[in-house]
C-alpha cells in the first residue's frame, strides 16, 4: 500500500499530478482543492495516497492535507461512489463545508455535487452523518465553519422576518464587512443588517 509520496513534481494539472520520487514517477490523481494548495513544477511536495486496484489496473489518489483523504475513504465506502465521483465532489466543495452540510443533514446542498442525486446525497447523510465528524480538521477550517454556521443561522432570522432570501443574504453580506477581524455573533449580524435595511 502506498501510504504517501515526497519528491519533486515533474507536472500538475488541475485534477493529476505526476512527482518524481528517488527517479521514480508517480501518477496521481488529486482534487482542484488539492491542486490549488500545491507548490509549482519543480518544487517538493508530499502527497498522501490512496491505492485502489482493480482487476486490470492500479490507481493512485493523492492529498495535499490527510483529513481530505480520510473523507475519501468514507465518500467511496458509500454504495454507488467511486473513486472518481468522490474526486469530483472534493472538487466542488471544501472538506470543511462537505462535513458541514453533512451534520446539517442538507440534502439540497449535497444535490449539487457532480453526479449526486436526491437518493444518493440522503444516503450520504445517512451512512456518513455519525461517521464524518470524528474527522479531524485544523482549527483554521473549524473557524470558517463555525463563521458560515453562524451567516447561516442570521439569513435564516432574516428570512423568518419577511425578507427574500436574495436580499437577506445581499444584507448579512453588507453587515460582515462592518466587521474586518470575522469576529462576530449571529445576533450582531442580525442587528447590523436590519439597521442596514432601514437606512
Amino acid at each position: 500500500m502506498i501510504e504517501r509520496l515526497q519528491g519533486k513534481i515533474l507536472q500538475k494539472k488541475s485534477t493529476e499530478i505526476i512527482i518524481d520520487c528517488n527517479g521514480v514517477g508517480f501518477s496521481a490523481f488529486i482534487s482542484i482543492n488539492s491542486s490549488e494548495k500545491l507548490p509549482d513544477e519543480g518544487e517538493e511536495v508530499t502527497l498522501y495516497t490512496m491505492l485502489i486496484t482493480r482487476e486490470e489496473s492500479f490507481e493512485l489518489f493523492g492529498f495535499y492535507e490527510i483529513f481530505e483523504r480520510d473523507v475519501f475513504k468514507l465518500l467511496i465506502s458509500i454504495s454507488g461512489i467511486g473513486p472518481k465521483s468522490a474526486m469530483s465532489i472534493l472538487s466542488s466543495m471544501s472538506v470543511a463545508e462537505l462535513q458541514e452540510k453533512i451534520i446539517l443533514g442538507d440534502s439540497i446542498s449535497l444535490q449539487k455535487l457532480p453526479g449526486i442525486g436526491k437518493k444518493t446525497a440522503e444516503r450520504i447523510i445517512l451512512e456518513l452523518k455519525d461517521r464524518i465528524h470524528k474527522v479531524s480538521i485544523p482549527s483554521e477550517y473549524e473557524v470558517r465553519k463555525e463563521q458560515n454556521l453562524i451567516i447561516r443561522e442570521a439569513i435564516s432570522a432574516l428570512i423568518t422576518l419577511g425578507y427574500s432570501s436574495a436580499l437577506a443574504e445581499k444584507l448579512i453580506n453588507k453587515a460582515i464587512s462592518d466587521f474586518p477581524d470575522n469576529n462576530y455573533s449571529a445576533e450582531q449580524l442580525i442587528k447590523k443588517a436590519l439597521k442596514l435595511a432601514s437606512s
